[in-house]
């Protein structure tokens, strides 16, 4: 039976337990944002101190991306994911009897570091095992972990907390990381990869010597595109909220249920544009369109204010479902492109740039609205998608990539 499952996984099995593995780890990465209510108004941090610490988990992420990238590329998926998620199991275990907020950092620090396995190793999993016409469903799929692992966390977090505090809390990401390792230590298979080296009398593979960043400009430039597209997407994401309630002066209850529906329809856009590059046989297209539809929305935002609020709802949700939908498409690519050899270390790259990017969207836009307010900074934030656009690949481009 084993044996069997090893020559011939099931590739909805196998993204199956990316989604998991994933999943699983955003809950730990989410967890620690949704105990600043508890931090600040009954253990008495400040707003500084308490989101210091929620960050801690993403910093250690950002350190370690690549890392992992490049590991997963020497030894494989399998125990890349499994290990990551067992150390981030423990390091969550370990804050649950943390004596200090500093012990407690530094936990969410090394779990956040482990936690960036699954990020870096999970999307070779699911590229490996489907075909090129098929990639673009499956990997849409897969993106959906982000904001099913911040769901998860923002439903039991704040209910454990108040009930249980920090350590009830984190019981939650701990078990699911927990037998998330087991699960895909025990049941993934990691895609075939050819040899590094060819057998005496047999020729290399084509992609053994391809050093996908020295040939070609091809992924820097997703790179580039996908940080530009960053901006938008946080953007809305970030600011959506107050600006229907302070600016169109939405009733916090319906902008609440504005804000989960646009996350919701966001996910669903995310499977339905990788639906649509496999029909139409090109990830780039559609990122480019996607990159276009960017540059609408963001200005159609800049509008909506004078437009009512049924519109400015309509109008978010739209853009919600915009912004988000590029991550897959650019993530597939870059991980075709740089073919067997380089993958994890360059969705580790991806991953990395993201964050880095996003990292800078709230001070900065925010700042801007400041200044400028809301119709003029959600303006000027369309320039972004714009640079960006010209940025994508054609098609034809990848003539120059080994296969």
């Amino acid at each position: 039976m084993i044996g069997t499952r090893a020559r011939h996984p099931r590739p909805w099995l196998m993204l199956a337990f990316g989604v998991l593995a994933q999943a699983s780890s955003t809950v730990f990465v989410s967890t620690p944002a949704f105990l600043i209510p508890l931090l600040h108004t009954e253990r008495g941090l400040s707003l500084a101190q308490a989101g210091l610490l929620a960050s801690a988990p993403t910093l250690g992420l950002v350190l370690t991306l690549i890392a992992w990238g490049a590991l997963s590329d020497r030894i494989g998926e399998r125990w890349v994911i499994a290990s990551g998620l067992a150390v981030t199991a423990l390091a969550a275990f370990a804050a649950m009897f943390a004596d200090s907020y500093l012990a407690l950092g530094a936990l969410f620090l090394v779990g956040g570091m482990a936690s960036a396995s699954p990020n870096a190793a999970s999307g070779r999993v699911v590229i490996g095992w489907f075909p090129k016409e098929r990639r673009g469903l499956a990997m849409g799929i897969r993106q959906m972990c982000q904001p099913l692992g911040v769901a998860i966390a923002a439903v039991s977090v704040p209910v454990l907390a108040s009930t249980g505090g920090i350590a009830a809390a984190l019981v939650v990401p701990a078990v699911l990381c927990a037998v998330s390792a087991v699960l895909c230590a025990i049941g993934i298979v990691d895609p075939p990869r050819p040899p590094r080296r060819a057998a005496e009398g047999e020729r290399a593979h084509p992609q053994a010597a391809w050093r996908p960043y020295r040939e070609t400009s091809l992924l820097w430039r997703i790179h580039a595109v996908s940080m530009l597209l960053v901006v938008p997407q946080f953007t809305v994401s970030t600011f959506g909220l107050v600006w229907l309630v302070s600016q169109l002066h939405f009733p916090s209850l319906a902008a609440g249920i504005v804000i989960g529906v646009s996350q919701f329809a966001g996910a669903l856009g995310r499977i339905g544009v990788g639906l649509l590059s496999d029909r139409v046989g090109s990830h780039l297209r559609p990122l480019r369109w996607v990159s276009l539809c960017a540059v609408a929305v963001m200005l159609l935002m800049a509008a909506a204010s004078a437009l009512g609020s049924v519109a400015a709802a309509v109008i978010l949700i739209v853009a919600a479902i915009v912004t988000v939908a590029d991550n897959g498409l650019a993530y597939t690519s870059v991980a075709e492109i740089a073919g067997p050899f380089w993958s994890g270390r360059a969705l580790g790259t991806q991953n990395t740039g993201q964050f880095l990017a996003a990292s800078v969207v709230g001070p900065a836009v925010g700042a801007l609205i400041g200044w400028v307010g809301y119709p003029l900074a959600f303006a000027l934030v369309a320039v972004c998608p714009a640079v960006a656009t010209p940025l994508v690949p054609r098609d034809r481009e990848l003539a120059v990539v080994p296969v």
